[in-house]
């Protein structure tokens, strides 16, 4: 899907992702994805972090690389 994005817009989500990323290492773990969405949707339930960041986490690995952030904040970061 990124394909549809200019290369600006990707440095931008990057710097986004780099923001959330505190320790540096190229993945969101779920500490720092409830960071993300405290900022995002402070609103957010619990519950629905968890669950959200399962299925963001797509090969299954316990953290959020850049492609994974990337698919997800074109599809559907705004419904949390």
């Amino acid at each position: 899907m990124n394909a549809q994005l200019s290369e600006d817009k990707i440095a931008e989500i990057r710097s986004d992702f780099s923001f959330f990323d505190r320790d540096g290492n190229g993945q969101i773990d779920l500490t720092e994805f409830v960071e993300l969405l405290t900022v995002l949707s402070p609103k957010t339930k619990a519950s629905h972090v968890e669950e959200g960041f399962k299925l963001i986490d797509s090969n299954n690995d316990g953290y959020i690389d850049f492609e994974e952030f990337l698919d997800w904040w074109q599809e559907c970061w705004w419904e949390y």
